[in-house]
């Protein structure tokens, strides 16, 4: 069931009022089931997939801490990983790969006989299967024991809040804490409401606002260019950033209601300075998990090689985390670009820091923020674009600009200022929040209240009530 939805808001209510009145030993259980029913809300069926890679990948924990053969103890975690990775093939990548497979063929003349599959990619997919591969690593690594509990790790791996699109926890961040008891805490359970309602309102409110103008603009794109398409580019990387990190507020505040502490997966990107710092910042749960498992590996093997190493680290992470987005050469482009940004990020980094030096920092700052903002909102095209005949056409008409500011029939003048206005709004909250300002006030209850009453009146206000889905769901 989606966040943003009344069957949500009935599911919330009724399993947070049961966990906190159910006796302590049960708890775990009845979270399980409570997250097996929210998954099986999405498409009942596919919950048996889930269950098969949880089955493999808690006996192959067990089997690698207890086993002192360093052969023995990869064999078992290489099994682990190709169930994983094999499951995540068949379903997200096998018809991708079978039409690259084809598209070659063809060109010597010889029909590929391997059938195409007729199955939906389970929701969620990607971010479970890296969150089970993590399990296995960290026991392999040493830092994490084996679980003997298999409903405590069923439920690491099926936990409702984060269990569709993240964050994607380490084991030795949230195992544990479903062994503790948590009592109902006034201080957390205002914090995760205020976090759920604030992510509620960057999901519906600011980014449902600005996908009707992407979508009319997208779904139509050679009726437009210019200013429509500049808009529609700009404003699509506001709104996936406000979708996903609105999705992983209420994730961890749905969390955070109950005890539990999830990570933080957004830590204000699109005010950073440079790509590098924009990818510290955006899903920091993947970038982490990418940075530790497979970028940190390989730089440190071939430490030899230099900087080399680390160009060829970046691009190779990038790639891969390009295509774990989605199964599309657009993807593998995506990931690209925002490779080639940061491998410039660190050769150039002793010459910016020059110029930094020499411009004033309400100059330097700002201006850096922007052309960060720029970069990444064309790489988002590969991103939003269904094909690359349509990304080639955003970035090629991009700039044939007339006097036709807005350009889209289906948005009026006021709807057109009002997606800036959101905008706005959004940057606003989080520099403030980034740089700590009024803090003092801020920490006051009866502020914490207007803000709260505020932030009910917008969503009466503006928001936008059509249940559409979560763009990180497609992943």
């Amino acid at each position: 069931m989606l966040f943003n939805s009344f069957e949500f808001v009935v599911f919330f209510i009724v399993v947070t009022l049961l966990y906190f009145n159910l006796p302590y030993k049960v708890r775990w259980a009845f979270l399980l089931a409570a997250s097996c029913f929210f998954y099986m809300f999405f498409k009942p069926i596919y919950i048996f997939i889930l269950f098969f890679t949880i089955f493999i990948d808690y006996f192959a924990g067990i089997w690698i801490e207890g086993q002192h053969d360093p052969k023995k103890r990869k064999l078992y975690l290489g099994l682990s990983i190709a169930a994983n990775i094999g499951v995540l093939a068949i379903f997200k990548y096998y018809n991708f790969l079978n039409g690259n497979i084809s598209g070659l063929l063809e060109l010597f003349g010889v029909h590929n006989p391997i059938p195409y599959l007729n199955i939906l990619l389970p929701i969620g997919l990607s971010f479970h299967t890296f969150q089970a591969m993590s399990y296995t690593l960290e026991v392999y690594r040493g830092n994490q024991k084996a679980e003997r509990n298999f409903g405590i790790y069923a439920l690491y791996v099926m936990f409702y809040p984060q269990l569709v699109a993240g964050p994607i926890e380490r084991p030795q961040n949230i195992i544990y804490q479903f062994y503790e008891k948590h009592d109902f805490d006034y201080e957390m359970v205002s914090s995760g409401l205020r976090l759920m309602l604030w992510g509620l309102i960057k999901k519906i409110v600011i980014a449902d606002r600005l996908a009707i103008y992407v979508n009319a603009v997208y779904s139509n794109l050679h009726a437009y260019h210019g200013f429509p398409i500049l808009w529609a580019v700009l404003f699509f990387a506001v709104q996936v950033y406000c979708d996903f990190s609105g999705y992983s507020d209420i994730a961890i505040g749905a969390a955070r209601v109950m005890g539990f502490r999830l990570m933080i997966n957004f830590t204000y990107p699109l005010l950073s300075r440079n790509l590098t710092e924009l990818w510290r910042t955006w899903h920091i749960s993947l970038t982490s998990w990418f940075a530790d498992y497979l970028y940190k590996p390989f730089v440190t093997e071939h430490r030899d090689w230099g900087k080399t190493a680390v160009v060829a680290g970046i691009m190779m992470t990038f790639l891969l985390s390009g295509l774990w987005h989605g199964a599309s050469w657009t993807f593998v482009i995506f990931g690209a670009v925002n490779g080639i940004g940061l491998v410039y990020d660190v050769l150039t980094q002793k010459q910016r820091k020059k110029v930094s030096r020499k411009i004033p920092s309400y100059i330097y700052n700002p201006v850096s923020i922007v052309l960060t903002i720029f970069y990444f909102s064309f790489c988002t095209i590969f991103f939003r674009s269904k094909d690359f005949h349509d990304a080639w056409y955003v970035i090629s008409h991009i700039f044939l600009f007339d006097r036709n500011i807005i350009g889209v029939p289906v948005f009026t003048q006021v709807s057109f200022l009002l997606c800036f206005a959101v905008i706005a709004f959004s940057f606003i909250a989080d520099y403030i929040l980034k740089e700590g300002l009024f803090a003092e006030q801020l920490g006051k209850r009866s502020v914490k209240y207007a803000l709260n009453f505020m932030g009910l009146v917008l969503l009466l206000m503006f928001a936008i009530f059509e249940q559409q889905s979560f763009v990180y769901f497609q992943f």
